[in-house]
């Protein structure tokens, strides 16, 4: 069944008024009709609602709520990626999947080794895009919230917000000694543990930003002996927190 987000006060009166680029989605890509069901959710307040079109056009369409919907979509570990900036369709893979496999936010960070060098209108529109794909990859994986991808960043302003997690984890290839899973074993007992985890860009992390990160109580973690592609450490570090919290 489809599912649409829409904001608190698109509710009313048990009606939903969805607007905007979904109404074109139901229209012409569904090409749903009258009666028909579909699942909204409330992105201010995660309640889902199991709801049949009351009437439709090419401006809005207004739903009837059914019933509310008890929905387990979300974790109980909060994850919170700090991607190094990579290229533009690796960054779209990565928050794509990131969001399938159950992020809540994503901040890209500027680093040494980063290919890619944006302007400021130039990341004003890439995070616009990436919210986007966020979105869309959230109503596909049925989240009852879009995951946040945040402005763009740098390394310094990245570390003065690492005192908000339980714990922060960075991928470093350099890292031999620390294995990801004994890190996670001894933070098993947390309840709804929210965690930063650093992955670097295509060329890597720069050990003086390395250096910065740990003097922030940051702890490098190693995947493993082979070397990963940032898009690829991403996605195995989620699912392998996933896999142990939830």
């Amino acid at each position: 069944m489809p599912k649409f987000f829409v904001k608190n006060n698109q509710i009313e009166n048990n009606k939903i008024n969805i607007i905007g680029e979904d109404v074109n989605h139901i229209c012409n890509v569904l090409r749903m009709k009258k009666d028909e069901e579909l699942t909204i959710c409330d992105s201010d307040t995660s309640k889902n609602y199991l709801s049949k079109i009351d009437e439709i056009n090419k401006t809005e369409v207004i739903c009837e709520i059914i019933k509310e919907i008890d929905s387990k979509a979300e974790s109980n570990v909060e994850v919170h990626i700090f991607q190094g900036l990579p290229k533009a369709d690796k960054m779209e893979l990565i928050i794509q999947k990131s969001v399938e496999l159950g992020v809540k936010e994503i901040t890209p960070v500027e680093m040494k080794r980063s290919i890619v060098k944006l302007d400021g209108k130039d990341k004003v529109k890439k995070v616009d895009r990436w919210n986007k794909i966020a979105e869309v990859a959230a109503k596909q994986s049925g989240r009852d919230i879009i995951p946040k991808i945040n402005k763009i960043i740098n390394v310094n302003e990245m570390v003065e917000i690492f005192n908000q997690y339980d714990i922060v984890l960075v991928c470093y290839e350099n890292e031999k000694e620390v294995m990801l899973k004994e890190v996670l074993k001894k933070h098993k007992d947390i309840s709804n543990i929210k965690i930063a985890v650093v992955v670097g860009p295509e060329g890597g992390i720069d050990g003086t930003e390395i250096d910065k990160m740990n003097e922030h109580n940051a702890q490098t973690v190693s995947l493993g002996s082979r070397i990963l592609r940032t898009e690829t450490v991403c996605l195995s570090i989620l699912s392998i927190i996933m896999y142990e919290f939830e």
